[in-house]
């Protein structure tokens, strides 16, 4: 890089690996377009810059059928973090989260040179390169800064997965969405293959998902205007926060929370459109003492071990009523809504 001159933000991360020969970028679990997309963007900005090989990580499973679609129609090459030693990485960087630990399996001891996202830390970020824009609706939409500041033209492919990520954590530019966002929209939009936009935008419910959004709709409680729903054992995560999207339609409901027992742990997915309702700060404070939560003021998740419910319960339904009945209660505690305020 050239001296005598303050650097860009993308300048800054291409001196951090350009003299780099093996790049790990890691996602968050289970990643949502947002974050494989920015990762799909540093992987052209990283071999832009020299660096022979960038590998996609991500733990979890990608079971959302848009994020399928998502990753299926671009043939996104993506490895699995159980498969991958970070060790084998000259640098190594997280994506659309910050933290070790959590929403990932890296170790506390493995150096994370980088972290690139745009939701606000909880603690301080342990990092040698850190660009955090909580003002941005999408940590893709600073990578298509990197893109536009370094003068990298993004492939017909690549330049669809941005525009597409952008759309979806927006919510079609409903939720969070900022003047950056249109600006990186109207540039991508050139050079975008609309016909696979839309098929991705379009991909069919799995019977799976239908039947979670079913049974919520079946098991949904209400009070004021929150509504949660537990929908039992399942086996696809990413069906909580579509059936979360959907019981948000129901007149009268502001906040909603749908929950599910996943393997040996139980997943949460909020919602708000209610200004009053922080639920980054609603997820931390109800769930974070026996498992982890945040993510977003209107858009937020949690991760509970079964650990003791499991324990305790003699059967699968009564460990059901015992994970029903707790995760209401600290959400609706949290909420300051008590039984006798239900409404419904």
């Amino acid at each position: 890089m050239a001296s005598g001159k303050t650097l860009s933000r993308s300048e800054e991360f291409v001196s951090v690996v350009e003299n780099a020969e093996t790049v790990g970028v890691v996602c968050h679990d289970n990643p949502d377009p947002d974050c494989i997309a920015s990762a799909l963007a540093l992987q052209t900005v990283a071999s832009h810059a020299g660096v022979e090989e960038v590998d996609i990580l991500y733990g979890g499973e990608v079971s959302h059928q848009q994020n399928r679609a998502f990753v299926n129609l671009l043939e996104v090459g993506l490895t699995e973090f159980e498969n991958a030693d970070l060790g084998n990485y000259d640098i190594v960087g997280f994506v659309d989260h910050s933290t070790k630990g959590e929403n990932n399996s890296v170790p506390d001891e493995v150096q994370i040179d980088f972290v690139i996202d745009h939701h606000p830390p909880e603690n301080g970020v342990d990092a040698g390169f850190v660009d955090i824009r909580e003002e941005f609706g999408a940590t893709t939409t600073i990578l298509v800064e990197y893109l536009r500041e370094l003068g990298v033209t993004p492939d017909t492919e690549i330049a669809t997965a941005l525009l597409f990520a952008i759309r979806t954590e927006t919510l079609e530019y409903l939720r969070g969405a900022t003047e950056m966002e249109y600006e990186a929209s109207k540039f991508l939009h050139r050079y975008v293959d609309t016909e696979l936009l839309r098929r991705m935008t379009e991909p069919a419910f799995t019977p799976e998902t239908l039947d979670t959004i079913g049974e919520a709709i079946l098991e949904r409680e209400v009070r004021a205007s929150s509504l949660v729903a537990g929908v039992g054992v399942i086996n696809e995560r990413d069906a909580l926060p579509q059936a979360a999207d959907y019981l948000m339609r129901l007149e009268g409901v502001s906040t909603v929370l749908v929950f599910g027992v996943v393997g040996d742990r139980i997943e949460a997915s909020a919602r708000s459109k209610d200004s009053r309702v922080n639920l980054d700060r609603v997820m931390r404070d109800a769930f974070g003492d026996v498992g982890s939560g945040g993510g977003h003021r209107d858009m937020a998740g949690a991760q509970v071990p079964l650990g003791v419910f499991s324990e305790l319960a003699e059967t699968d339904d009564r460990m059901i009523e015992l994970v029903s009945g707790t995760v209401k209660k600290r959400f609706f505690d949290e909420m300051n809504l008590q039984e006798d305020e239900e409404s419904g």
